[in-house]
């Protein structure tokens, strides 16, 4: 039977999954939380909160992950593609915690900034080794079937949320978000063999390798 990914496509998928579920759980429930435990009943300084939280997550994301995409292309190799892919996903994984000890707007835009900052070392590296590994002649099902399990991590975790943090409570639901950031950590740590490395005292990037599902 053939094999549908190689074992990079299929630790990466998994791993951006996990990352998406984790996240996805708040996506429905963020805005009430800043109504309830920041701006505390003021339905009018939340909304103000909720647009302001959109604006320090996406405009430093926008903004440093460009720069750190041209750095990631003048490094030959891709550990350290996936070194910043590490260190971006566990960064990720701190910003739920620290949403369960913010009670001021200004925490919640700190914690934005640092998500910000996550993404911006995790998703360019993440894209990165993505493409280089793409198995040829299957790109469009390989991309295809991550943006499905990009889709149906944020699916159901727009259910889950809701009822996690209606029944356990916000605390519980940050602590779940953080532990999926780590699950999606962990897996990544499964490709480390398989990334490309620099050839010794010469600079250029060693052939792809054969990667086994």
């Amino acid at each position: 039977m053939p094999r549908l990914f190689n074992k990079v496509v299929k630790f990466l998928v998994a791993s951006d999954f996990f990352l998406n579920l984790g996240w996805g759980l708040l996506s429905p429930v963020f805005a009430l939380f800043i109504l309830q435990k920041i701006t505390i009943g003021d339905p009018l300084k939340a909304a103000e909160v909720a647009g302001l939280s959109a604006l320090f997550y996406w405009i430093p994301k926008s903004l440093f992950q460009i720069p750190i995409g041209i750095l990631l292309d003048k490094k030959h190799g891709e550990r350290d593609d996936l070194r910043f892919m590490i260190i971006g996903t566990l960064l990720a994984s701190i910003v739920p915690i620290g949403y369960i000890f913010s009670y001021e707007p200004w925490h919640i835009y700190f914690w934005q900034v640092v998500h910000a900052i996550a993404m911006a070392l995790a998703i360019p590296s993440w894209l990165a080794i993505f493409t280089r590994h793409v198995d040829k002649g299957k790109e469009a099902f390989e991309w295809s079937f991550e943006s499905t399990s990009i889709g149906l991590g944020a699916g159901v975790a727009g259910g889950l949320g809701g009822i996690i943090s209606g029944y356990l409570g916000f605390g519980m639901l940050f602590a779940l978000m953080s532990g999926l950031n780590i699950i999606s950590v962990i897996l990544l740590l499964f490709i480390k063999k398989e990334v490309f490395v620099k050839r010794n005292g010469v600079g250029t990037i060693l052939e792809k390798p054969v990667v086994t599902p």
